[in-house]
């Protein structure tokens, strides 16, 4: 298979943040006959893909549920997926904006190898990068990716949220909000700096677009003093000032504040009226971590406990808002810690990515409560893979999945 042609491409690309991102990915495909390509964009809930519109003739492509679907496959298990039709090939592979899924890209063909499915998904890398320029500077990949109308409180919060998940060969990270058109209070940040992971998991009381600005002010002051290279009891002083001098203790919010050596293993940790940590071993939950939790932020306590755990090589933390745990059925049933610990427990046991993990788990409090959850659900989880770790690369044969 010859090369694609990605200078071609690029130079389509330079002409502005109005290049047809279909004529993009055309004139990297001509060299190798490819046609017809298609991108998908998930939308916030991660239930369907949604297809960009292309400025050529031609049907409509049509929205692709995320479950029972060729392109949901792709998504889901990150490979190649194909199916043969008359007279060519169509193949589907993830769309990643780093090491985040954003949708899938499709692509007809007239046959394929290993080496060509890998050189496409290589394709659908470079689309997601297309994809993460253009959205800095145009709404439209955004308000395609919009299922539904989406309130003011939840544009607020998701204009704070980083890329929901990301890792190194040391360690990874991965997040999800729900509901995702009305979330309000709740968010996550990380930043991967160097040999330290760090990250936080906020919940701010409330509801609305009053939550979501105490949120923003959690967040905005814990990326300033993580940003000023403070250790980790700072980090929950700057939250705790910034929140007590806004609101004079009518307002608070909780969280849990950490940074892990990547090298080590070290969890250093606080948590300001947060529920813990849970620890997960070789896919069981086998503790909650212990820290002293403080007041919540901004109840004026100004004596943080600073924690340490280390960490085994694959040991798994899960964190997550009391929305999760507490929410509820008509007759009153909450979902519960235990059943979140025994639903985390089998979908870790399936071996599916930390994306594909969190997605299962925050459906099934979803299905768990008829009707609009009462708070937010939100899950972080932080894998620490160890020193040793060895990415291994998958032969080209077992990365195709054929329909």
């Amino acid at each position: 298979m010859p090369p694609l042609d990605y200078a071609s491409a690029l130079a389509v690309l330079r002409r502005g943040v109005d290049a047809d991102l279909h004529r993009v990915l055309l004139a990297a495909l001509e060299s190798v006959g490819g046609r017809d390509p298609v991108v998908y964009l998930v939308d916030f809930a991660h239930r369907e893909l949604l297809p960009l519109p292309v400025s050529v003739s031609g049907p409509v492509p049509l929205e692709e549920e995320v479950t029972g679907t060729l392109a949901g496959r792709a998504f889901i298990t990150g490979r190649a997926v194909t199916s043969a039709r008359d007279d060519h090939i169509r193949v589907w592979v993830p769309l990643l904006e780093g090491t985040e899924r954003t949708g899938v890209m499709a692509v007809s063909v007239d046959a394929t190898t290993p080496e060509s499915l890998l050189e496409l998904e290589l394709l659908g890398v470079f689309a997601g990068m297309a994809v993460s320029a253009i959205a800095g500077v145009s709404d439209l990949p955004h308000l395609r990716r919009r299922g539904r109308s989406m309130s003011l409180a939840a544009t607020m919060q998701w204009e704070l949220m980083p890329p929901l998940s990301a890792g190194t060969g040391r360690a990874s990270v991965a997040g999800v909000l729900e509901p995702a058109y009305d979330v309000a209070g709740d968010g996550f940040d990380y930043a991967i700096n160097g040999d330290e992971l760090h990250f936080a998991l906020l919940d701010g009381m409330g509801h609305g677009v009053a939550s979501s600005m105490l949120a923003g002010l959690a967040v905005g002051a814990y990326r300033h003093a993580r940003r000023e290279q403070a250790p980790v009891a700072q980090m929950h002083l700057e939250i705790e000032d910034a929140v007590a001098e806004q609101y004079s203790g009518e307002a608070f919010a909780t969280g849990i504040i950490a940074r892990l050596s990547t090298v080590t293993g070290v969890l250093e940790w606080s948590c300001a009226g947060h529920p813990p940590p849970l620890l997960l071993r070789d896919r069981k939950v086998v503790m909650e971590l212990a820290c002293e939790p403080s007041l919540p932020f901004g109840l004026g306590d100004r004596n943080p406990t600073v924690a340490q755990h280390t960490l085994q090589p694959n040991d798994t933390l899960l964190m997550y808002t009391d929305g999760v745990v507490e929410a509820r059925t008509p007759t009153g049933e909450e979902f519960g810690l235990e059943r979140l610990r025994d639903l985390i427990e089998r979908e870790a046991a399936s071996g599916e990515r930390a994306e594909e993990l969190l997605r299962r788990v925050v459906r099934a409090v979803v299905d768990h409560r008829v009707g609009p959850l009462r708070d937010d659900a939100t899950l972080l989880l932080v894998q620490w893979l160890g020193t040793n770790n060895v990415t291994v690369i998958p032969v080209p044969e077992q990365r195709l999945i054929s329909a």
